[in-house]
Formats: C-alpha cells, sequence, structure tokens
C-alpha cells in the first residue's frame, strides 16, 4: 500500500503513524528524515539541500522532489511506504503522481486526520518538553508523575515558545490555508480518506484499519 498521511499539527499523526508502520510493515518517510539521510549518504541532491539548509534558506521544490524520488526508489519502498511530511504543495502533489507513475504505481489513500481547532488548541499549547532528553509531556493527556519535572532525569520541564497560544493559532490558520488546495486535489482524485481525529487514539486507528481493509 502506498499511503500518504495528512493532519494539521497536534492531530496526532505521529502517534498513527507508528500504528500504521508497526501493523502494516511499511517504511515510515518523513521529509526531515529523507534530507537528513541523502546529507548523511551524500548524494548530489542531499549536498545541494544541505547548502539551502545551512544558508538558512528553504528547500526548492526541483531538490525536495528529486530526493523523494531516490528515496521511494529504494528496496524498502517496493511494497508500500507511509508519507509524512510531502507533499505540501499541489505542485508537489503532482510531481509525486508523476513519480509514481513512471514506477507504475499510484497513491492508494491520502488519510486526513481532521481535528476541531479548538482541540488542536488545547492538544499544542499543553504540551511540555524536557530540555536535558527531549521527552515530551503533556499537561492534561500525558503528564509528568511530578508536576512540572521529568520523570526521566529530573529536569524541569519547558514550554516551546511555538507552543505559546498566540504563535499556535497563527501556526494553525497558516497551516489551514497550506494544506486546502492539496486536500481539495485529492478529493478530485478520489484518494482522500477523512478519518475523525477527534475520538480517542484507539478507535483512530480502528477507523485507519477499516480503510486499509477494504484496500486489500
Amino acid at each position: 500500500m502506498n499511503l500518504i498521511l495528512m493532519g494539521l499539527p497536534g492531530a496526532g499523526k505521529g502517534t498513527q503513524a507508528e500504528q500504521i508502520v508497526e501493523n502494516y510493515d511499511l517504511p515510515h518517510i518523513s521529509t526531515g528524515d529523507m534530507f537528513r539521510q541523502a546529507i548523511k549518504d551524500q548524494t548530489e541532491l542531499g549536498k545541494e539541500a544541505k547548502s539551502y539548509m545551512d544558508a538558512g534558506n528553504l528547500v526548492p521544490d526541483e531538490v525536495t522532489i528529486g530526493i523523494v524520488r531516490e528515496r521511494l526508489g529504494k528496496d524498502d519502498c517496493i511494497k508500500g511506504f507511509l508519507l509524512d511530511g510531502f507533499p505540501r504543495t499541489v505542485l508537489q502533489a503532482e510531481a509525486l503522481e508523476t513519480i509514481m507513475s513512471e514506477s507504475h504505481r499510484q497513491i492508494d489513500a491520502v488519510l486526513y486526520i481532521d481535528v476541531d481547532q479548538s482541540k488542536l488548541m488545547k492538544r499544542l499549547t499543553g504540551r511540555r518538553v524536557c530540555p536535558e532528553c527531549g521527552t515530551t509531556y503533556h499537561i492534561e493527556f500525558n503528564p509528568p508523575k511530578r508536576p512540572g519535572v521529568c520523570d526521566k532525569d529530573g529536569a524541569t520541564l519547558v514550554q516551546r515558545p511555538d507552543d505559546h497560544e498566540d504563535t499556535v493559532q497563527q501556526r494553525l490558520q497558516v497551516n489551514i490555508q497550506q494544506q486546502q488546495p492539496l486536500l481539495d486535489f485529492y478529493s478530485q482524485k478520489g484518494y482522500l480518506k477523512t478519518l475523525d481525529g477527534n475520538q480517542d487514539i484507539k478507535d483512530v486507528f480502528h477507523s485507519v484499519a477499516h480503510i486499509l481493509g477494504e484496500l486489500k
């Protein structure tokens, strides 16, 4: 199965991706991981991407698309994959269609986790992170044993600047505007499968499993 996972920040993509990868034996391919691997392998595109990143610039579409093409051509993607964080634009989506067509494959489903904006605000502003080990908590959904203290190393937990309410609100609005054309594109293609992300994590994955079961 060739899948794309979509959702706004805080929708629970990471949790569902872990479940899908574990239960369906698919490689989880995120944009960040692809860039890091290409840079580590010192591929020509990896070197080019690094030059943009080192300068603090966005990596151009043609470089990103080239890295995706290389990654999807690897042996572990023969039986399928789960793409996360790509595509981000309709241009990238169209390029992905070309990549898939070149290898006589197609996208089987775009899984979109839809969550009420008020719930996303609650999820994102409640996150707390350990500055030492990086463990993430939530003051309501996944609190540490002692309030404000990391279970693992006793460090004082912090709220990241991008988890402050004003910043979260702005980030959600930007993401909503950016992803809507992509959702429209995949809806027209017939790939889009919308999941109710307001449910419990287990119920969301049950919905995912139902959709993937119909694809087999």
